[in-house]
């Protein structure tokens, strides 16, 4: 019986496995962006996920939730504030940052997306009002760092979410494959580079998680899109 949804990591690299950079304006890259959007179609997803950088940087621009003072606390139990939706977008946002303006989000020519937050005991009392104020749902999932696991049981048991994607940060990546819950890794390749050594890659482990053993990966297939555009996908060979 399926207790977690199936989890794709889809990406947009360069050439060099950076997941973002001056490469992504560039006449190399419009390619590779449309590619990844139709690639991404075809996965048939109800939901795609990002970290709380990603989703400020490219959703909320950095946008400060304005928190008020509150009388009674909401229970700190999961909230469900639209079942059903065509597709959702997933926050982890495990402190509770994140100052999303509404409820639903629209990207590219995807379905209007519901929020839903990830979070954990860190958030406070007042981002859980901040958030039950605009009718954005939330879960639970760990003390301070986020328990992937137990977020993606809740996405499928609470949203009815049977495949994810997960879209970055490289620490959010990271963060479900060392907790072996990524069946697949789906690479659009660009072909360019722009030489920064302060942008991220696709996987990064953040400090305060453990070192594990290298992740292996099966090649499953290798697509070739014009303009010399790349379609790489991998299932993940040891995650034991």
């Amino acid at each position: 019986m399926m207790k977690r949804p199936k989890i794709i990591c889809h990406m947009l690299t360069s050439i060099n496995g950076k997941i973002s950079g001056d490469y992504m304006s560039s006449k190399y890259a419009i390619v590779g962006g449309k590619a990844y959007e139709t690639t991404n179609d075809s996965y048939l997803s109800q939901a795609w996920l990002c970290g709380r950088v990603t989703m400020e940087k490219n959703f909320t621009h950095f946008h400060k939730p304005k928190l008020k003072e509150i009388e009674t606390p909401y229970p700190r139990t999961d909230y469900v504030a639209q079942a059903n939706a065509q597709m959702y977008i997933v926050s982890a946002d495990p402190a509770g940052k994140v100052g999303w303006i509404e409820n639903n989000v629209q990207y590219e020519n995807r379905p209007e997306a519901h929020v839903i937050e990830i979070l954990t005991d860190k958030a406070s009392d007042e981002y859980v009002a901040y958030l039950r104020e605009r009718q954005i749902s939330y879960i639970f999932a760990g003390q301070e760092l986020i328990d992937c696991t137990l977020a993606s049981e809740k996405l499928l048991n609470l949203f009815g979410i049977k495949t994810l994607m997960v879209s970055g940060g490289g620490y959010i990546n990271w963060s479900f494959l060392q907790e072996g819950l990524i069946d697949e890794v789906s690479i659009v390749m660009t072909p360019v580079t722009d030489g920064r050594t302060d942008t991220n890659t696709i996987f990064e482990r953040a400090d305060n998680l453990p070192e594990i053993a290298p992740v292996g990966f099966k090649l499953k297939s290798v697509d070739i899109i014009e303009e010399d555009t790349l379609w790489l996908r991998y299932s993940v060979n040891n995650k034991d």
